[in-house]
């Protein structure tokens, strides 16, 4: 039943031009940062020949561009999360899924699914202008292995905090408006953790991204990602459970 309401979230997205127009937006905007990136290689990389344990192509190509990724993600998840739920209510199609002999975590893992497959989506696309780079020289796959592994937790726990902002209400675009002042919260909160010692760290999604763009996969970060994303999910089937006793 998940496969379900995953593959008819995917449907209903790619049926409307949002899905389109996200994944032209996040191409663009990433392509543009990534061929000047490469542009600025070039022009330095005589100079950095010439430069002890000088960053390489990797790190000032594709690094940067998997920074960016993570500002683009901020703006487009909630524009994608923002109709899952709260459209249902809005249309009255929610009362046709509670009725139906499924559980509210199937519903929420359902949609959560079909996020986690745009997500990949949107990875691919990633992946593929930074393996390009295989075609004219020498790059860190590790580095860039470790960086889609930040990207994907990192748009899992964003995803799961959208859907739940979609239980709180029947107006899409309040949804999505909601969505992006809790990521900007999340955001400021990273910018205000700036001592090392400092309990903001622990809390901050920017900092514990940070490990990944450098390269590193640690458990600490990846556990703080996965009870985040578990977090709200759990929190959105409560949600919708309520909701469905009180009716």
């Amino acid at each position: 039943m998940i496969t379900v309401i995953a593959l008819k979230e995917l449907r209903s997205m790619f049926a409307s031009p949002l899905a389109w127009v996200v994944l032209a937006f996040v191409q663009i905007i990433l392509a543009n940062i990534f061929i000047e990136q490469v542009d600025t290689f070039m022009i330095v990389q005589a100079q950095l020949a010439r430069t002890p344990n000088a960053p390489g192509l990797t790190e000032l190509a594709i690094v940067p561009m998997f920074g960016a990724a993570q500002m683009v993600l901020l703006m487009s998840i909630p524009l994608l999360t923002m109709r899952l739920i709260s459209e249902e209510k809005r249309n009255q199609t929610m009362a046709l899924l509670v009725s139906a002999p499924i559980s509210m975590m199937q519903i929420i893992v359902g949609k959560f699914v079909a996020m986690t497959v745009f997500l990949c989506l949107i990875l691919t696309l990633i992946a593929a202008m930074s393996l390009s780079l295989l075609f004219g020289g020498a790059i860190d796959l590790g580095l860039i292995f470790a960086n889609l592994c930040g990207l994907l937790l990192l748009g899992m726990a964003y995803s799961s905090i959208g859907i739940f902002v979609s239980c709180l209400t029947t107006h899409p675009v309040v949804a999505a408006v909601m969505t992006l002042a809790v990521f900007m919260g999340f955001w400021v909160i990273g910018l205000a953790a700036s001592d090392p010692s400092s309990w903001l760290n622990w809390v901050s999604i920017s900092k514990r991204f940070e490990g990944f763009m450098d390269g590193y996969i640690s458990l600490p970060d990846v556990t703080f990602f996965l009870v985040v994303t578990t977090l709200f999910i759990f929190l959105s089937v409560r949600k919708l459970d309520s909701e469905r006793l009180s009716s």
